[in-house]
C-alpha cells in the first residue's frame, strides 16, 4: 500500500510564502513523477507543478517564476516552495507521484488527501 502525505498548508497573507511538502511511503519500487495539483472551491484539479525522475520538470504558466518544485529522490519527498503568492493561490494542494510497486509492472497514479492553502489578508 502506498501512501503521499502533505505538510505544511496554512494561512499566509498575500506577497507571502510558504512551503508544502509531501512524503510516499509503503511498498514502493520506482517513482517516476511526482508534483502538486491543485483544487480551487467550485473548480476542478489543476496541475501546479510536476518533476520527473531526471529532475526535469513542468509549470503551469500561472506559477512560473513564483513557485519552485524540488525532489529529493532518495525519501520520496517532494517539495513546494511558493513565493509571491496571491489570493487567486488559495486552494487545497494534492500530492502527487506516478509509482511502481513492482518491477516490470506498470506504474499507477497516487493521490494525497491534501492540504489547503489560503492566501487572505
Amino acid at each position: 500500500q502506498v501512501q503521499l502525505v502533505e505538510s505544511g498548508g496554512g494561512l499566509v497573507q498575500p506577497g507571502g510564502s510558504l512551503n508544502v511538502s509531501c512524503v510516499g511511503s509503503g511498498t514502493i519500487f520506482k517513482v517516476f513523477t511526482m508534483g502538486w495539483y491543485s483544487q480551487a472551491p467550485g473548480k476542478e484539479r489543476e496541475l501546479v507543478a510536476t518533476i520527473n525522475s531526471d529532475g526535469s520538470t513542468n509549470y503551469a504558466d500561472s506559477v512560473k517564476g513564483r513557485f519552485t518544485i524540488s525532489r529529493d529522490s532518495a525519501n520520496n519527498a517532494v517539495n513546494l516552495q511558493m513565493n509571491s503568492l496571491k489570493p487567486e493561490d488559495t486552494a487545497v494542494y494534492y500530492c502527487y507521484a506516478f509509482i511502481s510497486v513492482v518491477p516490470d509492472v506498470d506504474g499507477m497514479d497516487y493521490w494525497g488527501k491534501g492540504t489547503l492553502v489560503t492566501v487572505s489578508s
